[in-house]
């Protein structure tokens, strides 16, 4: 092999933004993980969620509303159909009481 071409193979200390911290080589002075195996989901079986520029917020804010309109128009809806239930049964008593005053 040529000298003096390859980067330095060196102990580095490896540090992860849970706190976990292991040592391993590398040609870097220092490397520093968002995940490790300590706080990976895969590993701990807990959720976690690795926002990059605000992706989660952005899809939070944009679906926050999508649950309560729902629910708004299921009320509606359900009201309407109360109202409806409400004026055929009047009309189904008023024929009745038709019926018996003809009879």
């Amino acid at each position: 092999m040529k000298s003096d071409i390859h980067p330095e193979y060196h102990d580095v200390m490896v540090v992860c933004a849970c706190g976990n911290t292991f040592q391993t080589r590398s040609t870097k002075s220092d490397l520093r993980l968002e995940v490790c195996n300590e706080c990976h989901p895969f590993f701990t079986g807990k959720q976690r969620l690795l926002d990059s520029a605000g992706r989660v917020e952005k899809f939070q804010r944009k679906y926050e509303g999508f649950y309560a309109e729902q629910d708004t128009i299921k009320a509606e809806l359900e009201a309407k159909a109360a109202k409806k239930d409400a004026e055929l049964a009047a009309a189904a008593i008023k024929a009745e009481e038709e019926k018996a005053r003809a009879a």
